[in-house]
């Protein structure tokens, strides 16, 4: 089922070439030329968060390690960088932010999508920051706070790194799956005019519905954390919890482009691998179906235009993300600018 409201439908390889102090030349992205070592370092974020390291990748996509104090360790993200991309240059360039899901890594997009030819199709800056298990959230530790501090990272020092280092401008947009989409609408409902457009592939955009908590509880203490310590006691902390969530924020996503796409069957889909009814990817795709729907509703509620694609079959797996960050894809580009190259 699709449903729109006013919006219309948009339609490894491993060579490193860095050492610690990231004085290190990083060779081009093309044939252009090699870019130019900065004699004086990486500028730091405000919080003093740095980049320790550059590693090339292959041409054009780099892993670069990041000292974060919102953190408290260092953790990798890594840049698609646009064609004509050098450093130093004064050129800004659009951003997409590409969040991971849980039990996943930085590498997760380049890893199990084409996401670096749809993004050398335009003159875009692509990020896929490390997330870990962080549910996206600076953590509540009991009301304590302190590390580790995810949204901290991801919306300030990464942001800042990527703005003062590698030409990072302010049109943004971000595309998540799963607790990665989870984290994208909630960033952008948190930090009204961060992103233009997100788009959500089978997240939890209403936390506090009921069963969410536990769902996400579980599957956080299965993750190895300890589930009351990220957003706080369901019903307890319901005030961090709904300070969070998505759904509760809803008025404040007004003004930013919105996607969002869940199955609802609980069937395999077009390439799932054919697993047995019961299969944990089946039926939590089932539940999350069911949370888009009511997010959808309170989008109505509100008036608030959007683009849903709540589809039928479909596990809680990459090729069902692939269709539809494919299918999102341009409306994503359009938003921020991102012109054809």
């Amino acid at each position: 089922m699709t449903a729109v409201r006013r919006q219309p439908v948009p339609a490894p390889r491993r060579r490193s070439l860095t050492a610690g102090a990231v004085a290190a030349v990083l060779a081009g992205t093309s044939a252009a030329a090699a870019l130019p070592a900065r004699a004086d370092g990486p500028v730091r974020a405000d919080d003093g968060a740095r980049i320790t390291a550059e590693k090339k990748v292959a041409d054009g996509i780099v892993d670069v390690t990041i000292s974060s104090p919102a953190l408290g360790a260092s953790v990798k993200t890594r840049l698609l960088l646009p064609r004509g991309w050098k450093r130093g240059s004064a050129a800004t360039w659009p951003v997409l932010y590409a969040f991971h899901g849980g039990q996943d890594d930085y590498t997760s997009w380049t890893r199990n999508t084409d996401i670096e030819a749809w993004a050398r199709r335009y003159n875009v800056l692509v990020v896929m920051p490390e997330a870990a298990n962080g549910s996206y959230a600076d953590w509540y530790n009991y009301g304590k706070g302190g590390t580790p501090r995810w949204e901290t990272f991801h919306t300030a020092e990464v942001r800042q790194l990527m703005e003062r280092n590698y030409g990072a401008g302010g049109a943004r947009a971000a595309i998540g799956n799963s607790s990665g989409a989870q984290g994208a609408f909630s960033y952008a409902a948190r930090h009204p005019g961060l992103f233009r457009y997100v788009a959500s592939l089978s997240g939890i955009l209403s936390m506090r519905s009921p069963g969410m908590p536990s769902m996400l509880m579980f599957t956080n203490a299965g993750n190895g954390q300890d589930p009351f310590a990220i957003w706080g006691i369901p019903w307890a902390d319901d005030a961090n919890w709904k300070a969070h969530d998505p759904a509760s924020l809803a008025g404040r996503l007004r003004g930013t482009g919105l996607f969002f796409s869940a199955g609802t069957t609980g069937r395999p889909g077009p390439g799932d691998p054919d697993v047995a009814p019961w299969d944990i990817g089946l039926l939590s795709e089932i539940a999350i179906g069911a949370n888009n729907k009511e997010f959808k509703k309170r989008l109505d509620e509100l008036g608030l235009p959007y683009t849903a694609h709540i589809y039928g079959d479909g596990r809680h797996n990459w090729p069902a993300w692939i269709r539809e960050a494919r299918s999102v894809w341009p409306a994503l580009m359009k938003a921020i600018g991102a012109r054809r190259t």
